[in-house]
């Protein structure tokens, strides 16, 4: 593994979007190839899982662009700093996060949410 690929670990990491995939791991969730050629709409979260999922997606968004950025330009200190910060957002929810991930019908939902984002990274 060269050195971008053990910073770009790290970061992920840090960022807390492996909570997801040991949360699924802990719940028993199979299939996850498959899960994520589902339609989101298929789920039906709660009130408190859609709340989470808007804040969610919205700081997905931001950070697909960060990431994307990231990996153009590695060294752009600006961007650096707010992956940082979006990181350290991450960190405020991740326990909650967790606690979504119990729920099999949320984790999916999350996972294909998600898939966006690890494909560019």
């Amino acid at each position: 593994m060269d050195g971008y690929e053990s910073n770009r670990r790290d970061f992920l990491k840090k960022l807390g979007l492996i909570a997801g995939a040991t949360a699924l791991t802990v719940t028993g969730v199979s299939g996850v190839t498959e899960i994520i050629t589902e339609k989101k709409e298929q789920f039906n979260l709660t009130q408190e899982q859609k709340k989470f999922m808007a804040m969610y997606e919205k700081w997905l968004k931001e950070f697909h662009a960060m990431a994307k950025l990231h990996k153009d330009e590695p060294d752009h200190m600006g961007n650096n700093k707010k992956l940082m910060a979006l990181s350290e957002e991450a960190k405020v929810w991740q326990k909650e996060l967790i606690e979504h991930m119990k729920d099999e019908n949320f984790a999916r939902y999350y996972m294909i949410v998600t898939e966006k984002v690890t494909a560019a990274i």
